[in-house]
């Protein structure tokens, strides 16, 4: 059973997990709160939503199964070596569990408040369905061998995959609508921190164990943290850069937006006359 070196970097890996876990999961509300005070989710692509639930839940399923199963757990030693720690941590578990609840939320949102002309494409539902048809073919191959760890491996590659195209629908929106009114910027800037407290809280285990195995045993945390955090500074850039409010003459308040009258005073006036 591996266990640390390191008092200091235990509790240095401990705290950059924590601080990880509650920078994602309070990242989801700043969206969730925009959406409440707006009752609406135009801005907020649904696509992203819907992948992203997927993506959640397939990441809960490898988590807990490797946190709390010791069969996985030993199938991974027997792998890896058996003085390697496992590659999930008990804020990871948390993390998936409110995850998956707060995205259900917010497709419940959707399902309520005003979308506009939005809807989910026919593109995301596709790959949704072929996604858990592959997971599930994958579980009928595990089962004759008992092959738990690949079977789990394979959850991960798909939150991987998931993660990986979730975040293009919404940067293609924002580039189409030259705006990211609706998006909610609070939940890429706690994102963007998960991420890379996340990928210290690896390095820090790799440092103490004097291994690198964490990483590549764990593929999909790793591929997880670098592209949420390339895709968290587009978005960045998205915001403050390329299409801030000041440059489509309205301020940055999006409920004040929302209430903006379509003609100035001045011009309905005007009109009264004629």
């Amino acid at each position: 059973m591996a266990s640390w070196n390191s008092i200091p970097l235990e509790v240095v890996y401990n705290s950059l997990g924590w601080i990880a876990f509650f920078s994602w999961s309070i990242s989801f509300y700043p969206q969730v709160i925009l959406n409440f005070r707006r009752k609406s989710v135009v801005g907020l692509n649904f696509d992203f939503m819907v992948l992203n639930l997927t993506k959640h839940s397939s990441y809960l399923i490898y988590n807990a199964s490797m946190f709390f199963s010791s069969v996985v757990q030993k199938q991974y030693r027997e792998k890896y070596g058996l003085n390697e720690m496992i590659p999930v941590a008990a804020n990871d578990v948390a993390f998936s569990i409110h995850a998956v609840l707060l995205t259900a939320f917010t497709l419940f949102q959707i399902a309520i408040y005003d979308r506009g002309s939005q809807k989910v494409s026919r593109t995301s539902i596709g790959i949704v369905c072929v996604a858990w048809l592959t997971v599930a073919v994958c579980v009928f191959i595990a089962l004759p061998s008992h092959s738990w760890l690949w079977l789990i491996s394979c959850f991960n590659t798909l939150q991987v995959v998931m993660t990986v195209i979730k975040y293009i629908p919404q940067a293609i929106m924002n580039f189409q609508r030259k705006s990211t009114i609706g998006f909610s910027i609070g939940n890429i800037l706690l994102d963007l921190l998960g991420g890379v407290t996340n990928y210290g809280q690896m390095a820090v285990q790799s440092i103490d164990q004097n291994s690198w195995v964490n990483f590549y045993g764990n593929i999909g945390k790793t591929l997880l943290s670098l592209v949420s955090i390339f895709f968290d500074i587009l978005f960045i850039l998205q915001h403050y850069v390329f299409y801030p409010a000041w440059k489509i003459g309205t301020c940055r308040d999006v409920d004040v937006i929302g209430k903006k009258p379509l003609l100035k005073t001045s011009d309905h006036e005007n009109r009264e006359d004629v």
